[in-house]
């Protein structure tokens, strides 16, 4: 088995004034050579975005956008039709597929807002875009499946061989995430934990490779975890 840290501090940033975005991997004008996804895991950028604030209409083309309301809410219209707020305990997938537009604004006049967003590359390009939401129970302690290529479970389905799972756990807790693919990112949203003897802090992210069977995670602090079973 193979690791390698990401260091919260080590990312990209940028400050915006409205936007205070870190990137874990290389985006927009930040680049490293070293850091540009791993496997199809592509972005993930941590955003904190100002009361009022927002993303205009932009398009994308085969991507798998997931967006994770750590904080706050997010205001989402695309041109699809579709027009939702997330909040905390639900997750969403934009397929963007052969094009698609959509805005992302903070709806709130008063509270600021903390998501992910996450994009895989898709295992198909051009096909037919496509979005979804779907709640998951934010109290519930160890793993839960939020993201699938099959949508088993009740997660949603990704256009990619993905499943992401979601980890919560009370301080001294620990867990075993089912993986089922040769490599793994762990990305700490929250909190501390331990993951096979390393430690990690919030915001921290692991790339793990060559790895067969569960992953322990045990928390240091009550914390909160996504892990991301990749090939």
């Amino acid at each position: 088995m193979q690791m390698a840290i990401r260091r919260a501090d080590q990312r990209g940033h940028a400050d915006h004034g409205w936007l205070d975005t870190h990137h874990t991997f290389s985006f927009a004008g930040y680049y490293d050579p070293q850091f540009m996804g791993f496997s199809h895991l592509r972005v993930i950028n941590e955003d904190r975005v100002a009361p009022g604030r927002g993303f205009g209409a932009h398009p994308h083309r085969n991507m798998e956008i997931i967006s994770f309301v750590v904080e706050g809410a997010l205001e989402h219209k695309d041109t699809l039709g579709s027009g939702s707020v997330l909040r905390p305990g639900e997750i969403q997938v934009m397929s963007a597929g052969s094009g698609i537009a959509h805005s992302e604004f903070n709806p709130s006049p008063t509270d600021p807002l903390h998501f992910l967003q996450i994009w895989l590359l898709p295992r198909e390009g051009n096909t037919r875009p496509r979005y979804d939401q779907q709640g998951y129970d934010v109290e519930l302690r160890g793993p839960q499946l939020l993201v699938s290529p099959d949508g088993r479970d009740g997660s949603v389905q990704v256009g990619q061989d993905t499943d992401l799972w979601r980890v919560r756990l009370d301080a001294e807790g620990s867990t075993e995430v089912p993986l089922s693919r040769p490599r793994a990112w762990v990305q700490v949203v929250r909190g501390s934990i331990e993951v096979e003897g390393v430690a990690l802090q919030q915001s921290d992210g692991l790339a793990i490779a060559e790895r067969a069977g569960p992953l322990g995670i045990t928390a240091r602090e009550d914390a909160e975890i996504l892990v991301f079973d990749l090939r």
